[in-house]
This record gives structure tokens, sequence and C-alpha cells, in this order.
């Protein structure tokens, strides 16, 4: 496996070897050690798995503490444009992110530590799976609007399908000033 750490600490891109012929292929999606050797924590608690059409933007979506929960995200089919905004208190790269194209063909994925918001963008049709470190909790919920101006995010779509509850998410001013962290 290559691990790429992002400019961003915490941020790890995981580039699995993947063994291919005529059968099919193979690779290892999780190795306890090997990421552990690069900050990624041993223990999954939940498995979350999406489906979204080509155009669906899902994000930018969080858990605050003590709920916090970091990923590991990977796409099953199709390809995602996937973000991770730093939103953790007292960072030299609060309120930077950072984005990865999560494709099935490649394999790849990321981990995102907890204190990042997490959103993506459906390339195409897109079954996205992700590892948590913590359960979810609906009263822990927190976010910040995938169009913020301050963030900039270059999504790369004008108009894409967003739920109306992810439309109404504070930006990244109101969510510092509301402490929604």
């Amino acid at each position: 496996m290559q691990f790429i750490h992002s400019r961003i600490k915490g941020l790890v891109e995981v580039k699995p070897r993947v063994f291919a012929d005529e059968r099919g292929l193979f690779f290892e999606s999780y190795h306890q050690q090997a990421f552990a050797e690069h900050g990624i924590p041993p223990s999954f608690v939940q498995d979350n798995q999406s489906f979204s059409h080509k155009g669906v933007l899902r994000g930018l979506h969080l858990q605050r503490a003590p709920f916090a929960q970091g990923k590991l995200v990977r796409v099953i089919t199709g390809r995602a444009l996937d973000v991770a905004v730093d939103v953790r208190e007292g960072s030299p790269t609060f309120g930077q992110y950072e984005t990865f194209v999560l494709d099935a063909r490649e394999h790849n994925m990321v981990y995102i530590p907890e204190g990042f918001a997490h959103g993506f963008l459906a390339l195409e049709e897109t079954i996205l799976q992700y590892k948590c470190t913590n359960f979810y909790h609906k009263a822990a919920e927190s976010g910040i609007r995938w169009d913020d101006p301050r963030l900039a995010i270059a999504w790369g779509i004008s108009r894409p399908v967003v739920s109306e509850k992810d439309q109404v998410l504070p930006t990244l001013e109101v969510f510092v000033q509301q402490k929604l962290y």
C-alpha cells in the first residue's frame, strides 16, 4: 500500500496494491498494522454506505465531540470528488480543505480524522462506503455549507443536487461564531 500524507496534517490518501489477472483482481482494502503506522486509528466501529446519482453533492458534515468521527472513505462503484475541510480549533490549517478523486477503478481511499467537515460530489453513479471511528449520534450532527464563499471549494459543478438539510447548513463564519464544532 502507498500512503500519501496531505499538506493538511492527518489527511491520508491510501492507494492499495492491486493484483489483476484474467480472473479479476485482488487488493487489501484495510491492514490494521500498516494503517496504524501512518496515523490511522486501529479501530472502526461503524460502516456506512450511500448510493448517489451523478451530480449529487452531500455535505459538508461532521459530528461534534464527544461523538466526533474519523472516516476511512472509498468508492465501491463510480467516482466521487471527496472534500475534507479542517475545522480543528487551533489548527494552523483551520478553514483549509483538500480534495481527492476517489475512483472505483483506482481503489484509492482517504482517511479523514476527527475535526474535519466532509462532503462529496458524485461524478457518476456512485456507491461510497466509509468506516467510522465513532458511532453516529444525531444530536451531535453539524456541518458547513457546501458553497461557502470563504471556502470557495472548486466542486466543478454549478448546480449540484443538494438535500434541503444541506442547503441550510451555516457558513464557516457562523459555524465558528456559534461554536458548532
